[in-house]
Order: structure tokens, then C-alpha cells, then sequence
């Protein structure tokens, strides 16, 4: 059991980087994401052939998980999109408000009543977005887009879980990359259009970046997950999760010294918003809910 809590960690600790390469990176975030669904397609393509894991599922539950590529796939968009416009820290604590769309729109989704606790607590995460939003107007753009990503990543979670109970995990991700590095293609001359690139070739330092975020960041950290929930439970799994913003803030302080642009306020939005997420985790220790990750 020690064994596969330390994998866990090591899972936290993966996603906890997977903001920290959108800041290394110095491709735009559509650039980013295109090479990042193309990348973890084949890596996970390699990983489903060499298991000679049975991939043949209903057309059906292929166009589902195909839709959940496209909204994972823009999720991360905007995601790199505000940690281009604002910081690591911003963008990860701005994901946290996946939990307040999900309490908002899984009742309508699932076609179940509204839970009032789950949308209390989704409201305390609000507020600490509010307060965060507040401590620097500088990042207000990079708050905005980061709002967008956190509503598709839970729009992603939703239309997710009803596949991972089904289907092999890898397999899911693996149509899901693909559907989605085919869906920014299809758009990326829409792109860069309005957004105009000198190339679009990754230099050899993003291209080894762009393979760590891929292969460890993605296709890594999807078995790592899969393999902790044969001997845990859900609840401990998400509950672990719950560390990775505090993960992805450290390794940024750390890295890029982003404490210097974090006063008092963007603190105390962080405290409400790790209460809002820890409460809910607790609340929710019954419910076999997937695991949502970067």
C-alpha cells in the first residue's frame, strides 16, 4: 500500500508540472496544445499495441469519447492561454473552478437535482478566484481565459464519466488525443490567421519539452492514475489530486520566483479556494467520480 501511495504522489507531482511546461514552453498556447494531442496520440497508440489492449469499442462510445478530445483538447488551450497572459500560479488556482461549473451544470447533465452543499462550497471557491482577481489588474485577461478553461474542463469531465467506467483508461485518452490534435488542425489555419507565428516548428529545447509534457505529463500520468485506483479508492485518489494546484505553485515559485508577483490577496483567495476543494473532497468520499488532471 506504501508502494502505491508514493506512485500517487509521483502522479500529483506529474500534473503538478504540466502548468510549469506551458511557462518553458515558448510556443503560443495553440501551438502548444497541437503538438501535445499529437504527441500523447502516439505514445499512447504505442502503449495500447505493445499491452495488445482490445480497442474495438461501439461507434457510438468512440464519437463520445471523440467530443471529449475536442473539450479537452480547447480546455488546455486556454489553459496555457492564461498562464501565457498572467502566471503558473494564476492559471492552476483558476482550474480549481472546474468543481463550481461542474456543481452548476452536472445536475442539468446527469438530469438529477441540484446539490446546495456542492454549489456553497463551489461559491467559496468563487470567491476566491474574486479575491485573487482583484490583487493584480495586470492579470485580469490571464483570470478571464483561465475561467474558460476551467468550464471545459469540466464540461470534459462530465461527458468522461460515464466512459472511464466502461472502457480502459488508456484507450479512452488515446481517441481522445487523437480526435483532439484532428480538431486543432482542422482549425489551426483559422489560428493562425488572427494569430500570425513566424513557425511553427518547435525549436530542440520545446521539442523536449513538448516530448517530457507528452509522454510523462499525459500518457505517464494517465497509467499512473489508472494503476493507484486498483488499490485505492476514488475519494483518495481525487483527494490527493487536491495537492496538485499547491504542487504547481511551489515548483513555480521555485523555478520562475513567482512569489514576487503574489502579495496578501492571491494568498487568501488560495486558502478559500484549497478549504472550498478539500471540503468537497470529504463530502464527496462516497462518490466514484473520475479523476480530472491537467
Amino acid at each position: 500500500m506504501k508502494k502505491t501511495f508514493i506512485i500517487l504522489h509521483i502522479a500529483v507531482l506529474l500534473a503538478g508540472f504540466t502548468g510549469v511546461f506551458g511557462r518553458l514552453i515558448s510556443l503560443n498556447e495553440y501551438l502548444l496544445t497541437w503538438y501535445r494531442t499529437g504527441f500523447s496520440f502516439l505514445f499512447l497508440l504505442i502503449y495500447v499495441l505493445v499491452k495488445r489492449t482490445n480497442f474495438r469499442y461501439p461507434i457510438a462510445d468512440v464519437w463520445a469519447m471523440a467530443k471529449a478530445g475536442l473539450l479537452i483538447g480547447f480546455h488546455w488551450v486556454f489553459f496555457y492561454a492564461s498562464i501565457k497572459y498572467s502566471n503558473v500560479s494564476v492559471g492552476v488556482v483558476c482550474y480549481c473552478l472546474t468543481s463550481f461549473f461542474t456543481a452548476l451544470t452536472g445536475p442539468i447533465f446527469n438530469k438529477r437535482p441540484f446539490n446546495w452543499t456542492e454549489l456553497f462550497l463551489s461559491a467559496v471557491t468563487l470567491a476566491g478566484v474574486g479575491l485573487i482577481f482583484h490583487f493584480d489588474t495586470s492579470f485580469r485577461t490571464g483570470i478571464l481565459l483561465g475561467v474558460i478553461s476551467s468550464f471545459l474542463a469540466s464540461s470534459y469531465t462530465l461527458v468522461n464519466e460515464r466512459l472511464v467506467k466502461k472502457y480502459d483508461v488508456a484507450v479512452i485518452n488515446m481517441y481522445q488525443m487523437f480526435s483532439g490534435s484532428i480538431g486543432l488542425t482542422v482549425m489551426l489555419p483559422v489560428f493562425l490567421y488572427f494569430f500570425p507565428v513566424k513557425t511553427i516548428v518547435p525549436g530542440s529545447t520545446d521539442l523536449v519539452y513538448l516530448i517530457l509534457l507528452s509522454l510523462f505529463c499525459t500518457v505517464a500520468l494517465y497509467i499512473l492514475v489508472a494503476e493507484t485506483l486498483k488499490k485505492l479508492s476514488a475519494f483518495s485518489v481525487n483527494l490527493t489530486f487536491n495537492l496538485e494546484p499547491v504542487y504547481s505553485i511551489v515548483i513555480a515559485i521555485v523555478l520562475f520566483h513567482e512569489s514576487r508577483q503574489l502579495n496578501i490577496s492571491f494568498y487568501g483567495g488560495l486558502a478559500l479556494v484549497m478549504i472550498s476543494v478539500l471540503l468537497q473532497a470529504i463530502l464527496n468520499r462516497k462518490e466514484k467520480e473520475p479523476v480530472a488532471v491537467l
